[in-house]
């Protein structure tokens, strides 16, 4: 991060679109900047369980009303507008983001808000540019209709884990060993690590030059689509072949796009009709303005958005989003989350999270899994079979984990006492695994527990594997959970045997 210490660090800070992927990783980087920050939402619960919350202002408010601007906007010096739309109905997200940024835009301007800094789509307005990627540059001119300047960025493909784009060229990666792909395959980009956009989104506040500004901003690497899908493939260890055909429509690309990846027709259509469009940094505004900034290759830029996978990275890119305490939330839920397979169950259990967590961390070893341990023994002689750790190795104490224990065959990731412990898998499967427990208090001395099982597929062995083993892995996650309410129930303070 930049940071310039001659900055008066106590500037308020409004962040819109802060439950969107950009939104929601800049308010941290802001806090550690030294600014005060007030979060813009609709539905503050939203924001719940982020480890930041209880450092920011948070307001209610939605930019298409606009009375509700006006307490969010009261006494901000910035403003990040981060809120742009996207359905299927192109006449209608352009309508709704051109509404919105001339409400916020007047509504900053009566709070006398200093400045607007805004993330657009990169792309030659002077071309046919789809309708998301005009959309996206008419926003920022809406944004500054009423006389407050805008710092307007530019970027095309954000590259980290999460991102739209980018999730769309993860999951074809990961799925197609061939492709048939449409022409767009051949269209140049220059996609940026989302680090390098969080630092100019942080490092304008340095810069007032950069008020009344469009800044083009990519990364070191100027590639075809094409060469993103078969650099992520190399990086992952994945060898794809790409065979272009001229036949898919836009329409059709985002049907086909629609059944290989989780991503729906109607929200990847904007998108995919863009793609037709060369989007490259044309002037070199953003180095001399940010000359401290140096953009990182498309290449280490996937390195890194793939480290959200290892070791420490998970809590921080998942929890949040999953941990909820609202009572429509369904018991099971199974979807893709940011690329991996997500599998939650939740119950409210009838005793508080110290006993919870006692029977949660007792499991494994001499004890078992609580339910249907003879399949738990099976899949330990075949992970045996084939070179794997298996069952063996039991557990270091009976009792206590720590980080870094061996649990049969996981092995403990993260402990946090009455909270949360998080197991990783070291048996052999094809892509990555860990298995979460997170314990939220309630009141009348009840608790909320969330079983989570995550899983990174590689390749369509991973995903064959995944959904093979589905039933099985329901019926026995169904049956574990249960076991865990059971015993923390009729646990008796005196007799904490698990």
């Amino acid at each position: 991060m930049l940071n310039d210490s001659s900055k008066n660090k106590k500037e308020y800070i409004l962040v819109t679109g802060v439950t969107g992927y950009v939104g929601g990783r800049l308010v941290p980087r802001l806090l550690e900047a030294g600014y005060r920050v007030r979060c813009m939402v609709r539905d503050k619960t939203r924001l719940e369980g982020r480890p930041w919350f209880d450092d920011v202002d948070v307001v209610e408010a939605d930019v298409l009303k606009r009375e509700t601007l006006i307490p969010a906007l009261a006494g901000i010096d910035v403003a990040y507008y981060l809120i742009h739309s996207m359905t299927s109905d192109a006449s209608d997200f352009h309508s709704r983001d051109l509404l919105a940024a001339r409400q916020f835009g007047q509504a900053a301007e009566d709070a006398q808000v200093k400045r607007i800094i805004y993330l657009g789509g990169l792309g030659d307005p002077d071309a046919d540019l789809s309708k998301h990627l005009r959309s996206r540059q008419e926003t920022g001119k809406a944004l500054g209709e009423f006389g407050v300047p805008v710092t307007e960025f530019r970027a095309a493909v954000i590259v980290g884990s999460g991102s739209l784009s980018f999730e769309m060229i993860r999951y074809l990666s990961e799925r197609l060993p061939v492709m048939i792909c449409p022409r767009w395959v051949a269209t140049r980009t220059q996609p940026i690590a989302i680090r390098n956009v969080l630092d100019y989104l942080v490092g304008a506040l340095s810069v007032p030059e950069s008020a009344g500004q469009v800044v083009e901003v990519g990364g070191a690497d100027v590639l075809t689509y094409g060469k993103m899908i078969k650099t992520y493939a190399q990086v992952r260890g994945l060898r794809r072949w790409l065979i272009s055909v001229p036949v898919l429509t836009p329409a059709l690309s985002s049907y086909w796009v629609h059944w290989v990846t989780p991503i729906s027709a109607n929200i990847i259509g904007p998108l995919i009709a863009g793609l037709r469009n060369e989007v490259v940094v044309r002037d070199d505004k953003a180095k001399s303005m940010f000359p401290k900034i140096k953009p990182v290759s498309y290449r280490e830029a996937v390195e890194l958005a793939l480290t959200r996978l290892q070791v420490g990275d998970i809590e921080s890119a998942w929890t949040d989003a999953l941990a909820t305490s609202r009572g429509d939330v369904p018991p099971v839920v199974l979807k893709n989350d940011q690329g991996m397979i997500v599998e939650r169950r939740q119950a409210v259990v009838e005793a508080c999270p110290e006993k919870i967590f006692r029977v949660v961390t007792g499991m494994g070893g001499k004890r078992g899994w609580f339910f249907a341990n003879w399949t738990w023994e099976i899949r330990g002689l075949l992970d045996r079979a084939i070179g794997g750790v298996g069952l063996r190795r039991g557990r270091r104490d009976p009792d206590v984990v720590r980080v870094g224990d061996a649990l049969d065959f996981w092995r403990v990731e993260a402990v946090e006492s009455a909270r949360l412990m998080r197991l990783r898998a070291e048996m052999k499967v094809p892509g990555r695994a860990w298995l979460q427990f997170e314990i939220k208090s309630l009141e009348n001395q009840k608790a909320q527990l969330f079983q989570t099982a995550f899983f990174a597929p590689k390749g369509v062995w991973g995903l064959l594997y995944w959904y093979v083993l589905y039933p099985v892995h329901a019926l026995i996650f169904s049956g574990m959970i249960r076991q865990i309410v059971l015993r923390a129930e009729k646990m008796d303070d005196q007799n904490e045997d698990k």
